[in-house]
């Protein structure tokens, strides 16, 4: 009987073909390299950021799928890869320092590794694929949170995420396992007409998916984790994590909640409505008391994880536009202010505790300005991209029915002001300890905060070209 191979339309899966050679190909070339040419490795590693960007744009509004669904293009999922590429870009830029320290190959090639997984989540409707690309990212991080071996911190940081993550991962893969027991499919596809979705095993194993994707996107109360990870792991690679594994955790929640168990809603609208609002509430009002910078940002990335989860509940076009909307603006918010941080450890400055921006505002303007912008968009003042994507956020909830939940969000954001601007306060209103004039950041870095300054205000001012795209890849994923 002759053996029929099935054709295989390999553009699906083409940006993670290109990102997964060019780890292979960062990490083969570290040994072989002389100390001298070391620079070229970042460098190899934007490139294949971008080339893989640009197999990705051909994807959009091709709704093409591989193997039942396991490997999707719709136009949800390129628009996903776009902002993990965005986000890997920017860390790769911030980790190219002027004091010639590039970190090594293999630091490059894991942030490669990371992004894939992070692709292949957003690319799914099994749960398995899911779960293996959750895999992929997650131990690749692992490793990046403790890179700074000789920092106890670091080291502190990473054994405190490993150990959580693999506790939060038995609980998604014991969900899945209960849910194929249940219905024998771990296809989104076929589960959302299966007869069994009301059965208590399947509703456990539901739980239990949520349990793992929400260590994966910080909310409450699977957050203890963030604030000891955030402040130990390099600073680039906190940048990192707080934008696209969160990003990825969003994806994966998405799939599975928004568009594939739609008919399941009534079961886990009211669990997802109390995280928000304990997430909102605990991260904002936790990042009051925090005076080291990178704690204070990982408590809110906490409270912007509670955002997001409005959008859920919300529901619909415009709950899932809304998401991928402050998802993209809010991974450009604090990457650029990660960025801050870094260029101030450049020019010989202490970069992590409050007392630390002590006149920096006046010592050094640019920084300053862009400091600035980052936290009044964190906060959700106009005109700035922040503030629009709480503005998506909001209708989004009052639109179909979520009033008191859009009240909650916007008196949180308004709690939020106080510690964003506390930190322009200090910028622009006390003295600097010192004047001296130091050499200016690392080209990159620089560049990396101009992207994301601009960008900032930009998506502020001319919102609608990129929302309407967010827009566009709800109608097409439904089809």
């Amino acid at each position: 009987m002759p053996i029929t191979i099935p054709q295989i339309d390999f553009r699906v899966i083409m940006p993670e073909i290109v990102i997964t050679l060019f780890a292979c190909l960062v990490m083969l070339l570290e040994p072989f390299l002389p100390d001298r040419r070391k620079w070229i490795l970042p460098h190899l590693s934007w490139t294949g950021v971008f080339v893989a960007a640009y197999f990705c744009l051909p994807l959009w509004n091709s709704n093409l799928s591989l193997w039942q669904g396991q490997a999707l293009a719709d136009n949800l999922s390129v628009i996903f890869k776009i902002i993990f590429l965005l986000g890997t870009l920017l860390t790769i830029l911030i980790s190219y320092l002027k004091s010639g320290h590039h970190w090594g190959g293999e630091y490059y090639s894991l942030i490669l590794f990371s992004t894939l997984g992070m692709m292949i989540m957003a690319s799914s409707s099994d749960l398995i694929v899911i779960f293996l690309g959750l895999e992929v990212m997650s131990i690749a991080l692992y490793v990046l949170a403790g890179f700074n071996r000789t920092d106890l911190k670091s080291s502190e940081s990473a054994m405190k995420y490993f150990l959580m993550g693999a506790f939060s991962t038995g609980f998604l893969l014991y969900g899945i396992a209960l849910i194929y027991g249940t219905t024998g499919s771990t296809n989104l596809n076929i589960l959302v007409n299966n007869p069994h979705l009301t059965e208590p095993l399947f509703i456990t194993g539901l739980g239990l998916i949520l349990v793992g994707l929400a260590f994966k996107v910080a909310t409450v109360p699977f957050h203890m984790w963030v604030p000891d990870v955030y402040e130990g792991a390099p600073t680039p690679i906190t940048a990192f994590m707080a934008a696209g594994p969160k990003a990825a955790g969003f994806a994966a929640l998405l799939r599975v909640f928004l568009i594939g168990l739609t008919p399941l809603a009534p079961m886990w609208i009211g669990i997802l409505w109390i995280l928000a609002v304990l997430t909102m509430t605990l991260g904002n009002v936790l990042a009051i008391a925090q005076m080291n910078i990178k704690r204070m940002l990982a408590y809110s990335s906490i409270a912007h994880a509670g955002y997001v989860l409005i959008c859920i509940v919300a529901g619909g076009d415009a709950g899932l536009s809304s998401a991928v909307f402050y998802l993209l603006v809010y991974s450009l918010m604090t990457i650029g202010s990660f960025a801050v941080i870094i260029a101030l450890g450049e020019k010989g400055e202490k970069n992590e505790e409050l007392a630390d921006f002590r006149g920096l505002g006046l010592k050094y303007p640019l920084l300053g300005v862009c400091m600035t912008i980052f936290m009044v968009s964190l906060s959700g003042i106009p005109p700035t991209a922040g503030f629009v994507g709480k503005f998506y956020i909001f209708s989004a909830a009052v639109k179909n029915g979520q009033l008191a939940l859009a009240i909650i969000g916007v008196l949180n954001s308004l709690i939020s002001v106080y510690y964003y601007l506390r930190v322009v306060v200090i910028m622009f209103m006390q003295e600097a300890p010192s004047t001296a004039v130091v050499p200016h950041s690392s080209w990159s870095v620089q560049l990396a905060l101009w992207l994301t300054a601009i960008t900032t205000l930009g998506l502020g001012l001319f919102p609608d070209i990129l929302f309407k795209l967010t827009q566009q890849s709800w109608l097409l994923t439904l089809r």
